[in-house]
């Protein structure tokens, strides 16, 4: 005889029994990764780590981001009895190119055009300016970080003291910037600055110049790095 649990709050109880926990669902691209590659490209870039933590070598991790009107709120609080309704709305779009580093020196540059190879190439040549020392940028795969007019540029980098790491396939989880796109959409912006599309400008804005100053994300130490590190003694 087969039982079938047709009551929501039974089920609830159920899940609960067995600790489930009501949580986002998050992609999994790691049936992707080529595992020999993956390995050695991260012992690659926990080398460069090292080598960052005695002075040798300064890391920005760098990526694209794009804001919309379409608020990236999944969860909120809310009166009792009421609902607080998201309408989604297309149009406009504020593309920002950041350059991060793990002790929260962000370098971001915002269009509300496209972000093609030609403008991380800009963003790129106006990065270099600022760096002092030895500069690694770590990207991942994406064609734009990859096209032809882009790794014409390469050695002109390397000359002023900035090196390119490409991350392994399919690996978005070892780049921490990252974790900054998901602090700006999922709990700093707030869903007043969804208001209007100047708000929203206005907002990511203010956020990307506070990064460091009165917004700070803490890293730690990354495990594959601890891992990597016990390995290595």
């Amino acid at each position: 005889m087969e039982y079938v649990i047709d009551s929501k709050a039974t089920q609830k109880l159920l899940k609960k029994k067995l600790k489930y926990s009501w949580r986002r669902f998050r992609e999994c691209v790691k049936s992707c990764q080529d595992p020999h590659i993956y390995e050695v490209l991260v012992n690659q870039l926990c080398f460069y780590m090292l080598m960052e933590e005695t002075g040798k070598l300064k890391i920005y991790y760098a990526d694209e981001s794009g804001f919309s009107l379409e608020p990236s709120i999944p969860y909120g609080w809310q009166p009792a009895g009421e609902y607080v309704r998201i309408t989604p709305v297309g149009g406009n779009r504020l593309n920002v190119f950041g350059l991060l580093s793990r002790d929260n020196d962000l370098h971001a540059f915002s269009t509300q055009g496209t972000v093609d190879s030609k403008m991380v190439i800009a963003c790129m040549d106006e990065f270099v300016k600022t760096i002092t020392s030895k500069t690694l940028v770590v990207l991942d795969n994406a064609s734009i970080h990859k096209s032809k007019e882009f790794n014409a540029k390469l050695g002109e980098w390397h000359k002023k003291g900035l090196l390119i790491f490409y991350l392994p396939p399919y690996s978005p989880h070892l780049s921490i910037i990252e974790t900054l796109w998901r602090k700006i959409k999922y709990k700093w912006l707030n869903p007043g600055d969804y208001a209007s599309w100047e708000t929203l400008v206005k907002a990511v804005e203010n956020i990307l110049k506070s990064v460091g100053k009165e917004l700070k994300i803490n890293f730690g130490e990354l495990k594959y790095v601890k891992e990597y590190k016990a390995a290595i003694i």
